[in-house]
């Protein structure tokens, strides 16, 4: 069975993270673009109509908590799936990433398998 190929958003304020992530991804054949600033997501949501959003919690400008809400709030159900990248891996962590309605939290350093997996599993 062939893989979808998804439109991916990256938001990371890591520039090393930014060419990893995307460097993986494009090699499974994904189109993928990239932000480094929190206030540059939600607009950005709008114009590359991303099918996943791959979310720095803590992002300059605006956090990862406030761009899901903005997203919900914008799109409702309509919106990508978002994954949180966190650096933190503390229980409420994950309940925060939950409540503000991201789809999955993966906690760095992840095994980049284990993000193509989370994204094969969401994304339909």
């Amino acid at each position: 069975m062939e893989k979808r190929k998804l439109r991916i958003l990256v938001a990371d304020d890591d520039h090393d993270m930014v060419l990893s992530l995307t460097a993986l991804l494009r090699e499974e054949g994904h189109e993928v673009f990239a932000v480094h600033h929190g206030g540059d997501v939600v607009d950005t949501v709008a114009d590359f109509a991303p099918d996943a959003l791959l979310l720095d919690i803590d992002l300059p400008q605006q956090n990862g908590y406030e761009i899901v809400r903005a997203l919900r709030e914008r799109y409702g159900s309509a919106r990508p799936v978002i994954v949180a990248i966190a650096g933190r891996n503390h229980p409420d962590d994950h309940r925060l990433a939950e409540m503000a309605g991201f789809d999955r939290q993966l906690t760095r350093p992840f095994d980049p398998k284990e993000l193509l997996a989370a994204l094969a599993s969401l994304v339909r």
